[in-house]
């Protein structure tokens, strides 16, 4: 049963702690990375019958597997698919950085170039279950910032086959190729590149915990979006909300993982107490109710403050990946949310349409990172270069001061590239 705790009456470590994932994969995670730049194509065959139980013939999806998908989809589902997709496009259009130019001055140019990075690789998850929204959100902004190649890689099935919604959304949102590869491995050769499996400039999505490490340990060689940890939601609430809606949309989180973290922080008792019957009422009625159970028990707590006030105070102390605002006049409540990856407003807006359908991304930061970084973007594709041009008068105007300058930071090398130019005039 999902604990109540008392704000102010339990200690804090009690209120803001979080679930720690109990296994270490450092070094298995470094064994996989090392086998994969040592054998390649050879390697990931290998780690695919080991890890999937397929015997693969070829890791890349060609392009009949991926027709014969899209026809075993069905049809309505390919029309939500797209609804989804033209939402998240909508959305991410508006993300579009624009390079600058400043001439303001006479004899100097300085600017900013927005450039795309030329590969992008996207990890999609597979096992027990199958993510076709993550091949949307991730794929659809690396489209719209204008990589050259967008690459997914995917666990196949025993029979070495990728989930069909999977080819499906990766078809609509224009995805250039697709591998058969999953877990650390599949990082390890967007990493550093196989004989089938090109180097990427950028590796993003999700994953379990040998993906996030493996994901950490490339990072340098390549650039990564984040390290993701298990999922989370934190509900902030007033004593209008329904229990039942409150329960669903905690559970909505809690079926993920059993270190999913589900968080309602209300000022009501009478709320907590309700929601808290509710979610026995609900958890048995799910398909992954024993991994909801695990989550509710081991990492759900409702959290009972003396006002809503205290209530959002505490919601930005742990600055959740999904934070719903279920409150009268939300938006009169937006500006004081200060960390969170996402923000639901009002009542009838459950973090499912933020999974899905909304537009906004899916891929947001965990573990209260969301203090200092932010959802997937179309930022996460793109890279800025600057630029500087001066004429010789220009320079001549201001190369004693980067003298004096360069001088007080101790760097005559330096001092002197900006003033052997005024000689070279006389």
């Amino acid at each position: 049963m999902i604990k109540i705790l008392k704000y102010g009456e339990v200690a804090a470590e009690d209120i803001f702690a979080r679930a720690v994932p109990e296994i270490n994969v450092e070094a298995t995670v470094a064994d996989i990375i090392a086998a994969v730049r040592k054998d390649g194509d050879k390697a990931l065959y290998a780690y695919c019958e080991k890890f999937d139980g397929a015997k693969l013939s070829s890791l890349q999806v060609s392009e009949a597997e991926i027709e014969e998908a899209v026809k075993a989809v069905e049809p309505k589902f390919l029309e939500i698919l797209q609804k989804a997709a033209d939402n998240i496009r909508k959305f991410h259009e508006k993300q579009v950085r624009n390079s600058f130019i400043i001439n303001d001055e006479d004899g100097i140019v300085i600017g900013q170039k927005v450039i795309p990075v030329d590969r992008a690789g996207l990890y999609v998850p597979g096992g027990t279950a199958a993510y076709p929204s993550t091949v949307l959100m991730d794929s659809i902004p690396a489209k719209i910032a204008g990589c050259r190649e967008v690459v997914i890689t995917t666990p196949p099935n025993k029979e070495g086959k990728v989930n069909p919604v999977i080819l499906a959304a990766a078809k609509i949102a224009g995805v250039d190729k697709i591998f058969k590869v999953g877990g650390a491995q599949a990082i390890a050769a967007l990493a550093y590149g196989t004989e089938s499996i090109p180097k990427v400039d950028k590796i993003v999505g999700p994953g379990n915990a040998f993906v996030a490490e493996a994901k950490k340990q490339v990072f340098g060689v390549v650039s990564i979006d984040m390290i993701a940890g298990p999922s989370e939601i934190l509900i902030v609430a007033d004593g209008n909300s329904d229990p039942r809606h409150m329960a669903a949309d905690l559970l909505s989180q809690a079926e993920h993982d059993k270190l999913a973290s589900a968080v309602l922080v209300t000022d009501s008792m009478e709320l907590a107490t309700a929601v808290q019957a509710e979610l026995e009422v609900q958890i048995p009625m799910l398909e992954r109710a024993e991994i909801a159970r695990a989550s509710i028990d081991k990492n759900g707590k409702i959290i009972v403050a003396p006002d809503l006030t205290a209530v959002v105070d505490i919601a930005n102390e742990i600055a959740p990946e999904h934070l719903e605002l279920c409150v009268d006049a939300p938006f009169d409540w937006l500006d004081k949310i200060r960390h969170a990856g996402s923000i639901f407003m009002g009542r009838n807006c459950p973090e499912a349409l933020g999974d899905y359908f909304a537009g906004p991304n899916h891929t947001l930061p965990t573990g209260g990172t969301a203090k200092f970084s932010s959802p997937l973007s179309v930022d996460d594709f793109v890279k800025k270069t600057q630029y500087t041009y001066y004429t010789k008068e220009a320079l001549a105007k201001v190369a004693r001061d980067v003298e004096f300058f360069a001088k007080k930071e101790g760097l005559t090398a330096h001092a002197k590239s900006a003033v052997i130019r005024l000689e070279e005039q006389k």
